[in-house]
Parts: structure tokens; C-alpha cells; sequence
């Protein structure tokens, strides 16, 4: 058998789900252009919101992109349970085999979390299990931290389950709280390893699902 026809060295179909400005998915973009051989390739982005620079980025290396929105004014439930479906639409139009949650703040509800199960990460700027569950995104994470007096923050790749932070831990990167931080210097230090994390991530669950 050639190794193109060997299903293991296949690399691996991804979806990346974004929110803001697209930092993660740049670094999942760029190590890729470094390192082709790396386990996966991005087949689409899907956003939760319009006018995001997830979206142009996507567009600029050529990669399909697709909003998923709920009506205004809905409850919240309901709206994450539209943004899923319509998630799941996009997912499984583009074949992904996989979903890379990279600063997505969308949480998941309904067959999307059957239908991936074991097969979605997401990016969450703490230690897990510290510091998460609903309300824990962006700086109200590192102002929790602060008001706890933790030594030691991070990032972590874990696996999305019907919860809220709550799936199985693939990748942690540490930093050091320091005297004087604020959430915004705090969120500045993690920041660098969420870029690490995130390709680490999207390597381990590639490699995890080709084993």
C-alpha cells in the first residue's frame, strides 16, 4: 500500500470555529504553511457573529468560511442550540471530521456534541478544571484568577462534552501570576501559549483519530 493510500497518513479534515479576531486559527494556518506535514487540514471556519477577523483571514488563505447565528432576542438556550445546528450543517457540508473550538464563545448544545463526540476541542484560557463553566470567558477568567490569588494560570485543549469546560484535559501550557498583574497582563502572557496550545492541540486530536 503507498503511504497516500495508507488512511493513517491521511491528514485529518478540520473544522475551526471562531468568534473574534482569528489569532488561534492564524496559528493554526501558519504552523500548517511551516510544516505541511503536520496531521490535519483546515476544510472550513465557521463564526458566530458577523464581520470577524476569523473570517477574513479564512478568506484570505483561501479557506471557506460560514456564519452560524441565532435571532436577536431569543433565549439564550435556544440561540446556542440554532448556532449548533447550523454549525453542524456547515460541518458535515464540508466533511469535517473534526472541530477546533479556537476562542469560539458559542457553547454547544444538541446533536453537534453526539455527532463529534471525541472529535471536538476547545481553547479555554485557564487550568482546567479551574476557572470554568458558564460566565468563565476572556477577562472574567483572569479576574478570577486574580481575586483567588493564584501562582500559576494558563491555557488548556480539552474535549467538548455536553458541559461547559467539563470534557477530558489533552494540553496544558502554564505561566506565572506575577505581583502586580492585572487581567489584561495576565491575558497578555497566556496569549502567546494559547498559539502553541491550540496547534498542539489540533496535532494531538488529528493523531488521536488516526491511530
Amino acid at each position: 500500500m503507498s503511504p497516500s493510500a495508507d488512511p493513517a497518513a491521511t491528514p485529518v479534515r478540520l473544522a475551526v470555529f471562531v468568534s473574534g479576531g482569528g489569532t488561534n486559527l492564524q496559528a493554526l494556518i501558519d504552523a500548517l504553511e511551516a510544516d505541511p506535514s503536520l496531521p490535519y487540514r483546515i476544510v472550513c471556519v465557521v463564526a458566530d457573529r458577523e464581520g470577524t477577523g476569523g473570517q477574513e483571514r479564512a478568506e484570505k488563505h483561501g479557506i471557506p468560511a460560514a456564519l452560524a447565528l441565532a435571532p436577536r432576542g431569543i433565549p439564550r438556550p435556544d440561540a446556542r442550540r440554532i448556532i449548533s445546528d447550523k454549525a453542524l450543517a456547515v460541518c458535515r457540508e464540508h466533511r469535517a471530521e473534526a472541530l477546533v473550538l479556537a476562542g469560539f464563545l458559542t457553547i454547544m448544545s444538541g446533536d453537534i456534541i453526539t455527532a463529534y463526540s471525541g472529535k471536538m476541542i476547545n481553547l479555554h484560557p485557564a487550568l482546567l478544571p479551574k476557572f470554568g463553566g458558564p460566565g468563565m470567558w476572556g477577562h472574567h477568567v483572569h479576574e478570577a484568577v486574580l481575586a483567588a490569588g493564584e501562582t500559576e494560570s494558563g491555557c488548556s485543549i480539552h474535549l467538548v462534552d455536553a458541559g461547559c469546560d467539563t470534557g477530558e484535559v489533552l494540553i496544558q501550557r502554564k505561566v506565572p501570576v506575577l505581583p502586580g498583574d492585572s487581567a489584561e497582563t495576565l491575558a497578555g502572557r497566556i496569549y502567546s501559549e494559547e498559539h502553541i496550545a491550540i496547534v498542539e492541540g489540533a496535532v494531538e486530536l488529528s493523531r488521536r483519530l488516526r491511530s
